[in-house]
């Protein structure tokens, strides 16, 4: 008896969980392998949009003291608490494609992947993890009710 409760409790805790990947805007950081132009890593603000299974993310690019004007920015997939990013920033002289992934777990998820840089006719592949967090439940906009 008693372990058909306790497989119901860690159940029902598992469902509650799963539950709470919302619509929403997450934010968060990430951190960056330093490149081989750069004097150290940087860490720069994330932020992922969920509306309606749709995902969309920006990142503020830097590899010198100031960000750049443009963002790295893309697109992703939701699948249950999976999250899949894709994107690319293009700075001229140097571009990169991006791919992240992570597992929200409540009202977070950890992030990691790479950036792919094309440099002087080179690649150059670096490591990035990160974070992001949506506010609490009550901070969020209510859905209007038709």
């Amino acid at each position: 008896m008693r372990v058909v409760l306790l497989a119901s409790a860690l159940m029902a805790l598992a469902q509650s969980a799963r539950a709470e990947v919302q619509d929403a805007v997450y934010r968060g950081t990430m951190v960056c392998d330093k490149l081989p132009f750069a004097q150290t890593r940087m860490r720069e603000a994330i932020e992922v949009t969920i509306s309606g299974g749709a995902v969309q993310y920006k990142n503020i690019v830097r590899y010198q003291d100031s960000p750049e004007t443009t963002v790295e920015s893309g697109t992703g997939t939701l699948k249950g608490q999976d999250l899949s990013l894709q994107g690319a920033w293009d700075g001229g002289n140097r571009r990169y494609k991006a791919s992240y992934t992570g597992v929200f777990v409540r009202r977070s998820a950890r992030l990691k992947g790479t950036q792919t840089w094309a440099i002087g006719g080179k690649d150059v592949v670096r490591n990035c993890v990160g974070s992001i967090k949506r506010p609490f439940k009550v901070f969020l906009p209510r859905s209007k009710k038709s």
